[in-house]
């Protein structure tokens, strides 16, 4: 999956010259924690609601001044060194930027040009169909070893038990030489499949209890 089958295009944005005032009355009106900056078509900046509040005077603290902040252009405070990704990037890129540069946004350029934004909280939506946790299934996980064609050979035991796979994810194993093997499959009842691998010399990490998600 890439980046532009999940990004926002409607994007909420502001000019250098927005005020943080007005900035905060549209985070709040959009339900949005984050607006990319644009001047002349081209993004030079992102602010936060967390930017944002730390400009702000202290409610602890009274100041003859305050209200002088809420005029003052973003431009003072926005983030000029902005993170950003492709429309064709794929989401796990995505989600390795976020993840890297702890940020809570990427806005989606085609050049300089803003043409999207990717929040985390669309990336975990999104992570959470592609593994298939979001519908009636259920999970077993199974460990082998770490070898070329142990992923083919376990598919082998799903396809007998006529059980279709929605996702599979692999990652190595607690034991040297193992790797653990993740799927997601349309069964409301694994037991058959879970007994099927067993009788194939493979270890059934899980589940213990019938693994049914609803």
């Amino acid at each position: 999956m890439r980046v532009e089958d999940i990004m926002r295009k409607n994007v909420v944005s502001i000019q250098p010259a927005t005020t943080i005032g007005e900035s905060l009355l549209l985070l709040k009106a959009n339900r949005i924690r984050h607006l990319p900056v644009i001047e002349n078509d081209m993004l030079v900046g992102i602010v936060s609601d967390r930017d944002l509040r730390d400009a702000l005077p202290s409610r602890l603290l009274t100041h003859d001044d305050d209200d002088t902040v809420l005029h003052k252009p973003v431009a003072d405070i926005m983030q000029k060194q902005v993170i950003t990704a492709h429309p064709l990037d794929f989401i796990e890129d995505a989600a390795l930027q976020i993840y890297e540069h702890k940020i809570g946004s990427l806005p989606i350029v085609e050049g300089s040009r803003l043409v999207g934004i990717v929040t985390e909280s669309d990336l975990f939506s999104s992570l959470i169909e592609l593994f298939g946790v979001n519908k009636p299934s259920s999970h077993i996980e199974v460990e082998v070893e770490d070898r070329v064609g142990m992923l083919a050979e376990v598919s082998q035991v799903f396809r007998e038990a006529q059980v279709n796979v929605t996702s599979v994810i692999v990652f190595p194993g607690k034991n040297p030489g193992k790797k653990n093997l993740v799927f997601r499959v349309q069964t409301i009842d694994p037991r058959v499949v879970t007994q099927l691998l067993l009788q194939r010399g493979f270890d059934v990490i899980g589940p213990t209890d019938g693994g049914v998600l609803l």
